[in-house]
């Protein structure tokens, strides 16, 4: 019986029975005017429906990519945005402080979380959350790191992974290798052991700036570079600073990247998959105050 159902015109046919029932229960009747909202005994009656559907033609429809009017209705998940993981030192200043988190305040916003219930989740599951609707677990939170620091290997991952957390690793490949900033074989480590590998350009330059040739050098080949490094394609991106503009997406959507990320601007009413919202987590925060900035940037409509 299962095997019936999933011949080809047998999906078809069904596929087409669920959108004509659907489209038979919001038609609107002589006693209705095309501008009420749909009675809910109507919408009760098009979910009864829905669930009624055999799986495989249910699996098909969640297969049909939301526009971008849906993704943006969506409620948004929580998107941390870190920098550097240490004390303050008598030179910093007062904006780089601001992405500058102390070990110590890491470790408890970290914790918070973990004791809050949260679960950290990946850009596949958002990608298939925004795109098709799939389920996330409960207080998803994700957790991003730009730039290639040092202490993204040696602080921060190992603190995820006390709280079974995985985090996405934006890296700026100029950097491999020198001092303060990972290596090669340390990022390697980090996709080989769960984290997620993205790309923040070559050099950090940005993105509102590029010519035509500095798409090969600032996503091509530090894309290429980063899959010989970990064995997995790149198909997530940063935008350096946080800055990005709409000619930017149809390069990016040519090389192959799947969503990207800026800071907290408002997304691209056409592109949301490309202007995905993430808030930087101030070293001038206590894991209270980090919760709060979650929850008040995240809500419903932003």
């Amino acid at each position: 019986m299962l095997t019936f159902f999933r011949r080809p015109f047998v999906l078809l046919a069904l596929l087409i029975v669920v959108v004509a029932s659907a489209f038979y229960f919001l038609k609107p009747d002589a006693a209705l005017s095309s501008d009420q909202p749909v009675p809910v005994q109507t919408i009760a009656a098009i979910e009864d429906t829905l669930k009624k559907v055999p799986a495989p033609v249910a699996e098909l429809v969640s297969q049909v990519p939301a526009d971008a009017a849906t993704i943006l209705a969506r409620k948004q998940v929580p998107i941390l945005c870190y920098h550097q993981l240490r004390d303050w030192r008598p030179r910093d200043s007062e904006m780089a402080k601001t992405y500058i988190v102390g070990e110590a305040n890491f470790r408890e916003q970290v914790k918070m979380l973990a004791d809050s219930g949260y679960h950290s989740i990946l850009p596949d599951q958002l990608y298939d959350y925004l795109l098709h609707n799939k389920p996330l677990p409960e207080k998803p939170v994700m957790f991003t790191f730009d730039d290639t620091n040092l202490d993204h290997y040696s602080v921060a991952a190992p603190v995820l992974e006390q709280y079974g957390f995985r985090g996405v690793f934006f890296v700026m490949t100029v950097s491999l290798g020198r001092p303060n900033y990972m290596t090669r074989a340390q990022v390697k480590e980090l996709s080989d052991a769960g984290h997620i590998i993205g790309s923040h350009t070559w050099d950090h330059q940005n993105v509102k700036k590029y010519t035509e040739k500095d798409w090969a050098t600032q996503i091509e080949k530090p894309s290429r570079q980063l899959e010989e490094i970990t064995g997995k394609p790149t198909e997530y991106f940063a935008y350096p600073f946080g800055l990005w503009n709409e000619q930017a997406i149809p390069e990016l959507k040519k090389r192959n990247i799947k969503a990207a990320y800026q800071l907290a601007t408002s997304r691209d009413a056409n592109e949301p998959l490309y202007t995905i919202r993430r808030i930087i987590a101030s070293g001038y925060w206590s894991p209270k105050q980090l919760h709060k900035s979650m929850v008040n940037s995240f809500q419903d409509g932003k």
